[in-house]
This record gives structure tokens, sequence and C-alpha cells, in this order.
């Protein structure tokens, strides 16, 4: 007899539907499996079998040929268990065929016929939705965050046993309830807790506004990470679409626990990552840094220590948020809408100037390992100083907490919202050159600043458009209809003067 059961296959962060058919038929037993498995998937082969047993089910000795369908998309895996076990017991009129209409299952089977979670259960609930599949069974782990999908019904099944009671009639299956989480409700580290450094103060609400790329330069210990750590609290928490978007990256990582992850992600990785580990990759690619930071803060402490491949691979991400990757003559793309924070030192040594002994080659060469063409996607430098000793000591915190910020942050992006309503940009930050073209103009005496600067040189195509995106959130900050020329300066200020003092 043959059986077909859906599931689906994780391809990045998307689903792409499966289809699994047995046949079970007289012969000498075998269990042969094609389609395009990987070695996880072969080897379903052999917990499949002691799962059926051990769940008190008969698996037939006869032969029994699975094909994962269509069969040029690599399978990849233990996500196809489920489907191959209740396949097997479809095939051998254990279970009948019609209780799987309109049903996907996706689930890892241990040796005992007990279900175990899976990375992507949140992009194969999407993908039952967009199939028009009424129910979804999956492993109780998954249960939670597939549920977050409306209108799919969802199954979370603790073992293979109970999923052949439900689907026998004998057992009166039980909805998965959505974890919708929440919000952390310290808000994470605040601003409060950084004494002085007012300048720095202003860059991250800049760049919280309009979702711009920063970086920070000073010595160790002024305070760069610190501030990078509490970008995340001036963001305005996540719509339910992005906390979706944030969600479904991490699922496709493993690192979901279940649930909708309702805060700002922040990612901080260590400088021997690779360019696969921060772009995506792999022979079976999966998402990288920037992905798990999407719709959040990426965190490059120390900028010139990491490599300067996995550094130039960020370029696209930067300027289009998505990174693209092929494999097996197929391109996935991963989103990447993420705000690149960087931090680094003048020269190797990371000495205030007056105790510096670093000489020119030496600081020329360590400021070598950036390239030009990844400076110029940053939009914010800023220079971050030593702060007097009488400021660390004084018990009375400087400036306004994260919450008075956030409040101005999320005003400023709501002008932003209503003024790119239609088009793909949700912030300044993700305007390309003609929508910034279209959308931010400037009167001719205000202008002139930025003309100076394309004339000299100094200023690029690419940095004219990031100045013009960078002044129009100044604006907003304001709640100024039209950009001025106190905004052009400001702009220009954090891009030339940070550059200058950087190279100083």
């Amino acid at each position: 007899m043959l059986a077909s059961i859906s599931t689906f296959a994780l391809e990045g962060v998307r689903s792409h539907p499966v289809t699994v058919e047995v046949d079970v038929r007289r012969g000498l037993p075998a269990f042969t499996l094609v389609g395009l498995p990987d070695r996880a998937v072969r080897e379903s082969r052999e917990r499949v079998r002691a799962a059926v047993q051990n769940s008190g089910l008969e698996f037939p000795l006869m032969r029994i040929t699975v094909n994962l369908a269509p069969a040029h998309v690599r399978k990849a895996g233990p996500g196809f268990d489920l489907a191959i076990a209740v396949g097997v017991l479809v095939a051998s009129r254990q279970v009948r065929p019609e209780s799987l209409d309109s049903t996907a299952l996706c689930g890892e089977l241990s040796l005992s016929g007990e279900l175990r979670s899976v990375r992507g259960a949140l992009a194969a609930a999407l993908g039952a939705r967009d199939l028009a599949l009424g129910r979804l069974i999956v492993p109780p782990g998954n249960g939670g965050e597939a549920a977050l999908v409306a209108g799919v019904e969802v199954i979370g099944a603790r073992s293979l046993g109970e999923i052949a009671g439900v689907l026998r009639g004998e057992q009166m299956p039980v909805p998965a309830t959505p974890e919708t989480g929440d919000p952390d409700p310290r808000g994470g580290p605040d601003l409060l807790d950084v004494r002085g450094q007012e300048d720095a103060k202003r860059a991250l609400e800049i760049a919280a506004a309009g979702g711009h790329n920063l970086l920070m330069v000073g010595p160790p210990g002024v305070g760069k990470t610190m501030l990078a750590r509490r970008l995340p609290g001036l963001l305005p928490p996540p719509d339910l679409e992005e906390a979706l978007e944030i969600t479904q990256m991490h699922s496709a990582a493993g690192l979901a626990a279940g649930r909708l992850i309702r805060d700002r992600p922040f990612r901080a990785p260590h400088h021997t990552i690779s360019a696969q580990g921060l772009v995506g990759g792999g022979a079976v690619p999966r998402p990288g840094e920037i992905t798990l930071a999407h719709r959040g803060v990426l965190f490059l402490d120390e900028l010139p220590e990491f490599g300067r491949s996995a550094l130039d691979a960020l370029r696209q991400p930067l300027e289009e948020g998505r990174v693209e990757i092929m494999r097996g003559q197929r391109t996935l793309e991963f989103p990447a809408n993420a705000i690149l924070v960087a931090a680094c030192n003048r020269c190797p040594c990371g000495r205030p100037a007056d105790s510096c002994r670093c000489g020119a080659n030496e600081r020329d060469r360590y400021l070598r390992r950036l390239s030009g063409p990844l400076l110029d996607r940053l939009d914010l430098v800023c220079d971050v100083r030593p702060v007097p000793p009488v400021q660390l000591v004084d018990e009375e915190p400087s400036g306004p907490p994260s919450a008075i910020v956030r409040e101005r942050v999320a005003a400023a992006r709501e002008r932003q919202r209503a003024r790119l309503a239609g088009t793909p940009a949700r912030c300044n930050g993700d305007m390309d050159g003609r929508l910034t073209r279209l959308t931010v103009s400037l009167r001719p005496e205000v202008a002139t600043g930025l003309t100076r600067g394309r004339e000299s040189g100094a200023l690029s195509g690419r940095g004219h458009d990031r100045v013009l995106r960078v002044a129009r959130t100044i604006a907003d900050l304001a709640a100024r209809g039209d950009v001025a020329s106190e905004d052009v300066d400001e702009a220009l200020s954090y891009r030339f003067d940070g550059w200058e003092r950087m190279a100083a």
C-alpha cells in the first residue's frame, strides 16, 4: 500500500513542502530511503524501526521504500522521523489514510517513541498555513512556538503512540496554546548607569531613531561596550510582525525556546568568528550572527581584530538588509536587517594619546585592517574619551534614563513610519538611494556643506546618501518637517570629525 504524508524541509530560515511517500509491499525485509537525504535522514530508518516497536505498534517485516519528494531538494536533519513513521503506519494499514487529510507532521523520534523538538517549527507552521493545511502535529517543545501562526491547529504530541491513538480516534487531540512570552520587565541595562559620554549617548539615540550603523572609537575601559549594550533598550519594542520575524530566525537556529521572542536581539560574537559564522553558510546553510540580530543589534567589539574576510562579507547585508548564499545551484536568502554597532581603539596598544608609544606605521597597519568600503557603510563615527574621575564617583546620574530616550526614539520612528508608508522601508536607515532622494529634500543653502564634501572627494555617493538619512533622523528627533542646516552639520560632524579623530 502507498501512503503520502506532508512535512517540511528547512531551507535557510524558511520551509519547503516535502511529501513523504511510503510504499510497503511483499518481499524480503528491507528499508530503503531515497530523495536526496543526508546522513541524519538516512539514520532515521533505525530510529523509526525502534520507535514503532517500542510504542506497541507493529513494524512490517516487508519491503519498505520511502521517497522524499521533490527529489532535487536536499533533506537534512532528523525532522522527517515522525512523517516517515506515520507513513509506515498508514501504508501497513495500522492508521486510516483519511485521518491525515489536511495534516502535516514534523518532529524527531527517540528510540522509545517519544518526540523531540526540532529546528524551524515556526517556519513549518507558516508553510502549513500557506498550503492551507488545517493541522500540524509537532513535538510538545515546539507546540507553543508553532501555535503562534493563526489559521493552523497545532497539536503538541508527546509520543508516537499518542499520535497513533489520535489518528485512530481513540484519543482526543489537545491543541497547543501559543507561548507569547513577555518582554523583559527591566527593559535591559539603563543609560543612567553610564557616567558622562554625552556625545556617545547622543549618537546612540540617533542610531536607534533611524536604524543607523555606529562605530565608537576610544581607548579601552571608557564605556564603549557598556554603551552598546544599552542600545536595544532604546529601540521601541517589536510589534507582532517583527517579533514573529525574530522568532523565526532563532527557531531556524534552534534558539527560540518554544515561545515568541518579545525583546530586541543583541548579538556580540567573538572576534575569532568566521565569515560563515557571521553572515551564515555551511554545507547545510544556517543563519549567521547578523541574521540572529535581525531587527536588533549586532555588536562587534575590537573591530580590527575580526578577520578581513568576515568583515568584508558584511558589505551586502549592511547595504541590502539580507544575505544571499548559493549552495547546490540553489540560492538561499537570510534576512539581516540589524543595526551594526562596532568599537575599536585608535592604535594597537589602545592607550591614551599622552602615553601611546605606537608609531605611525603601526597605527596605519592597525587601521588598514578595516576596508574602505566597509567604513563607508557606517553612518556615525563617535569619539569616546575617558571620563574625568570626578564624574565616575559622582552619585548623581547625568542625562535622561533609557525610558525617556526610548519615548523620543519611538516618536521619531512613528514619523518615519508615516512618511515611508507604502514603501519597503520601515525607518530612515532602510532607505535606498532613490528613496532617500525622494523623501529628503534640502534647500540650496542647506545643501552647501554636502556639496563641498562631494567636490573635495571626502564624501562618496553612498556617503552623501547616508549623511542625508542621518540628517533626516536628527530632524525627526526634533519633530521638524524639513531638514535644517544644523541637522546636516551634525550629521557631517559624526562622519568627518570621527574619521579625523580616528586617524589622528
